[in-house]
């Protein structure tokens, strides 16, 4: 019997990588995002190479309702999904006081809020009913303050977090949640959120989102708490163990500065 997956932000980038992988695994898909005709366009090329359905979603996911509405459309004209894909979010490079304060509202509401609040009405939905597995899209942003995106930061911290307590939590009701944390990936994030500005981006490989987006399917279906994207990405995380957080965040100043 075929399974479904709702993935966000499924329009572009690691999103829209992960709705054509779903689909030529057969899965049936709930996408969703704001471009209508970026969603259309997707659907109409999914279902002409794979045998699935594709049900589409036009949600600014910023809004306080739109979790409970997206929920409650799936409910209704979809039924029961087997997969959770938060991956949208978004990021803003520059000075913290240099940025309207509604920039970091919508922020904190995307990338914090819906995304739990979605978390938490499919877990209590599955919960004693069906096992059910999530893909939380982090970043290695998770890691360590940042400088510059300081916001942002803070809310893929979160995320990270988030999913490997409620993974431990939710083993027993055989519903599993996975952390992906890439690095700089080639998407339109670097150009929203102008951190191709920072020596970040500058100096480091850039990701191929298919690739990022293959291993976070692979790490959702063994059930693993979190998976980084590459081999550099992954030494950042084990050696900022070892140094006092005061070097860590003058470290991270330097490395995203402009």
């Amino acid at each position: 019997m075929s399974k479904t997956a709702l993935i966000t932000g499924a329009s572009k980038g690691i999103g829209k990588e992960l709705a054509f992988l779903f689909a030529e695994k057969e899965h049936n898909l709930v996408l969703v995002a704001r471009s209508a005709e970026a969603l259309e366009k997707i659907k109409v090329e999914i279902e002409e190479t794979c045998p699935v359905s594709v049900h589409t979603m036009v949600v600014d996911l910023c809004g306080a309702s739109a979790a409970q509405a997206v929920f409650n459309e799936v409910k209704e004209k979809v039924g029961d999904i087997d997969y959770l894909v938060n991956n949208a979010g978004f990021g803003d490079y520059g000075a913290f006081s240099d940025t309207e304060w509604d920039c970091y509202e919508r922020m904190i509401a995307l990338n914090v809020t819906t995304l739990t609040h979605l978390t938490h009405l499919f877990v209590c939905d599955w919960r004693g009913r069906k096992p059910g597995r999530i893909l939380n899209v982090s970043s290695t942003a998770a890691f360590q303050p940042g400088p510059m995106m300081a916001v942002y930061f803070a809310t893929k911290s979160f995320v990270l977090h988030l999913s490997e307590a409620l993974g431990e939590e939710l083993k027993k009701d055989h519903i599993t949640i996975t952390a992906l944390c890439p690095g700089p990936t080639s998407t339109h994030f670097g150009e929203v959120s102008k951190m191709s500005a920072s020596q970040l981006v500058k100096n480091v490989p850039i990701a191929d989102a298919k690739k990022v987006a293959a291993l976070g399917y692979r790490a959702m279906m063994q059930g693993r708490a979190v998976v980084i994207h590459g081999a550099m990405n992954k030494l950042a995380p084990f050696a900022i163990r070892f140094l006092p957080r005061k070097w860590v965040t003058c470290l991270s100043a330097k490395i995203m500065r402009q």
